[in-house]
């Protein structure tokens, strides 16, 4: 097994559909994530953070270069084999929690396990044990709108976590909370990870957060660099 659980190797990304010019996104990126490292990723808005995750995440596909996750070369699997991946060893957080409205807290932390073949039970268990480790297993039965803000993030972070993936990708976590609740977010966050051992990648716009993780990496102008 490889040591890296994520390699981007000179990532290029343009995007041109009706733009009167050619935008280049992501300019030869290269970017080595460790087991068990976790990376912050600031940059400003529009430099293509969200970009670059999507790509790592195997949601969008680079122009050039190699994307490896788990020492796996991904560039030549169809889309059925890069759902499979994705959803087998890559987890992911975003700003807004993105909750199925329709489906309680407990089930929207099931569906990715039964999606990948958990027999009910199990996911059900495993659930259960996620959203009592980051408190919000009172509220299990509870659909999203009946959560707070910051209960509603807690519940993405278990849906993210819950195919105990090696790697996880998350794009401004708490970005869309007040203070008080995002460093409760980012606090349940970071104990999660450091405890199963994950890898990860965390974007943010908060430098507070960024120096709390082992290493910051700035995106700008389609690069990136050590801070």
């Amino acid at each position: 097994m490889s040591d890296e659980a994520l390699v981007l190797d000179a990532v290029t990304r343009t995007y041109n559909a009706g733009l009167p010019a050619e935008v280049r996104v992501l300019q030869g990126i290269d970017l080595r994530v460790a087991r068990g490292e976790v990376v912050a990723l600031v940059a400003p808005s529009g430099a293509g953070k969200s970009t670059l995750l999507h790509i790592a995440g195997l949601l969008d596909r680079p122009d050039s270069g190699t994307v490896r996750v788990n020492g796996r070369d991904m560039g030549g699997l169809g889309d059925h084999h890069r759902t499979v991946a994705r959803r087998r060893d890559i987890g992911f957080v975003y700003q807004f929690h993105h909750l199925l409205p329709e489906f309680s807290a407990l089930e929207n932390v099931m569906l990715p396990q039964l999606a990948n073949g958990a027999r009910k039970a199990d996911a059900q268990a495993r659930s259960l044990e996620l959203l009592d480790r980051v408190g919000v297993a009172p509220r299990a039965e509870h659909r999203p709108a009946a959560l707070s803000g910051g209960e509603q993030q807690r519940v993405a972070v278990c849906r993210a976590l819950a195919n105990a993936p090696g790697l996880l990708l998350a794009d401004e976590p708490t970005g869309n909370l007040d203070p008080e609740t995002s460093e409760t977010v980012f606090a349940v966050l970071m104990g999660l990870v450091r405890e199963t051992g994950l890898s990860a990648v965390i974007a943010t716009h908060n430098r507070a957060l960024a120096a709390r993780m082992d290493r910051v990496l700035r995106l700008d102008q389609g690069r990136l660099a050590a801070e």
